[in-house]
């Protein structure tokens, strides 16, 4: 495995010098940064012809300013990278360092979340295939996939925000609405549980009963100007958390593994207020990563409590559910801060953003409001890439599943009296991975560098925009940073699906 590492970073690095010194040249040769000074006839264009092409090096030819430029790469190993200067005389690592954690906070969340969703969607799809939630998956795949992403994020952007925000300033959800929000309910959720006709209609009677009382009762109490989930609906989403994690991570028949997560959502439901009044006095990043390290240890320990022997099940079982239930309580106190937030004369009463990362003018020091305007920022982009991904993932891990389950070996298993759940979880669920694997990767990769269109819309100053702008501006030295950031990416992006091939599957034994 070492050697074979080893050979991938030798071959890399070789593609990584071809590449960049293709790129570079065809680059150089096909632009002209000093074209527009040429025809210029002010007096002061002379001077920035003589500073641009100082600056820039342009009187050496390409090829030899290539290695100019290759040196100051090579400065990285002594702690002395150069990337050169832009043509607005700014250092091109610090508009990488801007640009960066941008794009990866829009790219990561969207990808992630994205994949989670169309992994569930798509394997439920492929259990329940011809069924009603199968062809309705179908079409909302075939819907999303044919759907340009611009015209998705405008129609985010006037339905989700615009209209949004004004409907805050006069809050009333007509009967209407609230009757149609919950059909559309009640048919998604008979679609996934129903089965027989009777069974559908019963499904659908409850959805769209629970989905009407619901949007009544947030009317009646103006919930969405001062919103929040408080104890109670966290103890019930906690106890509906442990069922459903341990359904699926042990099977609800192992009743130390449901103890533990139903202990796990009890401790949660305990430490609500004292949890509170942790984050009111040290909210910070820190606080957070100790309280999930916290989450973590009292987990290993729930599973030495309930249990002597086979330990991982249930600690795993009691971690994903003290991890879950710790995150309500996290997105309760992040909600408390929304009607200060819209307080703000930054926000003037609308809250959902349409532009931009972040608002320059909200200038706070309190640790919720600052990542309640981050995450406001997010909500719309972020969901934009995530309707056009969804698409695909549900198609391919649709497929995927359909592959494994049609195999011998898993036959086999379900001949030897396991249950529908351990032949899904334990033998078909890995193998279906195989194939996502690369394709996550290459998708994240991909998102880095091709969420343009996304950027522009919503105004986000991430790789997108920063290599739109160097085409634009005939910026050579930002575009060879640009692209050898990317290139980089995709090299590693590509080993990375390699070694999760060979984690997933044992058969696969690289450099061999």
């Amino acid at each position: 495995m070492l050697n074979y590492i080893l050979r991938r970073i030798g071959v890399s690095i070789m593609i990584l010098f071809g590449s960049s010194f293709l790129v570079y040249n065809l680059a150089a040769y096909a632009s002209d940064p000093l074209a527009e000074l040429r025809l210029s006839t002010d007096d002061g264009a002379r001077q920035q012809i003589i500073a641009l092409t100082r600056d820039l090096q342009l009187d050496v030819p390409p090829p030899i300013r290539y290695f100019l430029w290759l040196k100051g790469v090579l400065g990285l190993f002594v702690g002395n990278l150069n990337l050169g200067m832009t043509r607005e005389a700014s250092s091109v690592q610090e508009e990488l360092a801007y640009a960066i954690p941008v794009t990866i906070r829009l790219v990561l969340v969207a990808t992630i979340t994205a994949l989670l969703l169309g992994l569930a969607l798509g394997i439920i799809s492929a259990l329940r295939q011809y069924s009603r939630f199968d062809y309705g998956m179908t079409f909302l795949a075939f819907l999303l996939y044919s759907l340009p992403i611009f015209w998705v994020a405008v129609l985010l952007k006037e339905f989700m925000a615009i209209q949004f925000n004004n409907f805050l300033s006069e809050p009333n959800i007509p009967i209407k609405w609230m009757f149609i929000f919950s059909i559309f309910t009640g048919i998604f959720w008979s679609s996934l549980f129903g089965g027989e006709r009777k069974r559908f209609w019963s499904v659908f009677a409850g959805a769209f009963a629970t989905n009407f009382v619901i949007l009544w009762a947030i009317d009646l109490t103006n919930w969405y100007l001062n919103p929040g989930l408080g104890p109670i609906l966290i103890a019930f989403l906690s106890i509906g958390i442990a069922f459903g994690v341990t359904a699926i991570s042990t099977g609800l028949s192992n009743s130390t593994a449901k103890k533990a997560a139903l202990t796990m959502a009890g401790l949660a439901v305990v430490w609500y207020y004292p949890a509170q009044w942790i984050f009111n006095n040290f909210g910070s990043y820190l606080t957070i990563l100790i309280m999930i390290s916290l989450i973590v240890l009292t987990g290993i320990g729930l599973s030495r409590v309930f249990s002597k022997i086979d330990h991982g099940p249930i600690a795993r079982t009691a971690i994903i559910t003290g991890l879950m239930s710790g995150i309500l309580i996290l997105v309760d106190r992040i909600m408390q801060s929304w009607a200060e937030y819209s307080a703000t004369d930054a926000v003037n009463g609308r809250p959902v953003p349409t532009y931009g990362q972040r608002k320059d003018q909200l200038v706070t020091t309190d640790f919720w409001i600052n990542n309640l305007d981050i995450i406001m920022h997010l909500i719309l982009p972020t969901l934009a890439l995530i309707l056009i991904s969804l698409a695909g993932w549900i198609r391919y891990s649709r497929g995927a599943l359909l592959e494994v389950l049609n195999q011998d070996y898993i036959r086999t298993a379900r001949a030897k009296g396991l249950n529908e759940r351990v032949v899904i979880t334990r033998h078909a669920f890995r193998n279906m991975m195989l194939p996502l694997s690369s394709l996550f990767v290459g998708e994240f990769v991909g998102l880095v560098g091709g969420a343009v269109i996304t950027e522009r819309v919503f105004g986000w100053q991430g790789m997108g925009t920063l290599g739109i702008k160097a085409i634009n501006s005939y910026d050579l030295n930002l575009l060879m940073g640009v692209n050898l950031l990317l290139s980089i990416l995709v090299i590693s992006g590509n080993l990375i699906a390699d070694l999760v091939y060979s984690a997933l599957d044992p058969r696969i034994r690289l450099g061999k």
